[in-house]
């Protein structure tokens, strides 16, 4: 199974900047005003005008509403600093890179139409071998899996 997102936007060449800019997205065939496919190797997003849904649809966000709001993106990278170094420089506000009490360092960013994006590593970090969860020292035995399991010291 493979995942690609459809976004509705208010600008879609201001969307395909920032994928582009912050997150090394490339166009997917032409660019349109109107919907434009985007790919990061087996990410794919694609935005779409926004008023290319109809009055009553679902995703049609209504009183002020922020698009996606309780969806949150997730991105699982290889090398995360390289990721975190180009979207700093994109002129969008992005969270300090952290480690994550499971093991991944991410950092977050919001696009220009308010989607919550979070970018992760795809491999558990060394010092996360070893931390302390609600005052317990614990050991992940998963090492460099994704899947993170602790073991109670």
């Amino acid at each position: 199974m493979k995942l690609r997102l459809e976004l509705f936007v208010a600008d879609v060449t201001a969307s395909i900047e920032f994928y582009r800019g912050a997150l090394n997205f490339q166009v997917v065939g032409e660019t349109s005003e109107q919907y434009t496919m985007l790919s990061n190797g087996e990410a794919i997003i694609s935005v779409n005008k926004r008023e290319a849904l109809g009055p009553d649809h679902p995703l049609r966000a209504v009183n002020g509403e922020r698009p996606g709001l309780g969806v949150e993106i997730v991105l699982s990278v290889g090398d995360v600093e390289s990721f975190y170094d180009a979207a700093r420089t994109c002129g969008h506000t992005v969270s300090e890179l952290a480690l994550q009490p499971w093991g991944l360092r991410d950092f977050r960013i919001v696009d220009p139409d308010g989607y919550y994006i979070r970018v992760t590593s795809s491999e558990l970090t060394p010092e996360s071998w070893t931390t302390n969860i609600g005052g317990f020292a614990c050991r992940n035995t998963a090492r460099r899996s994704s899947r993170v399991l602790w073991r109670f010291m």
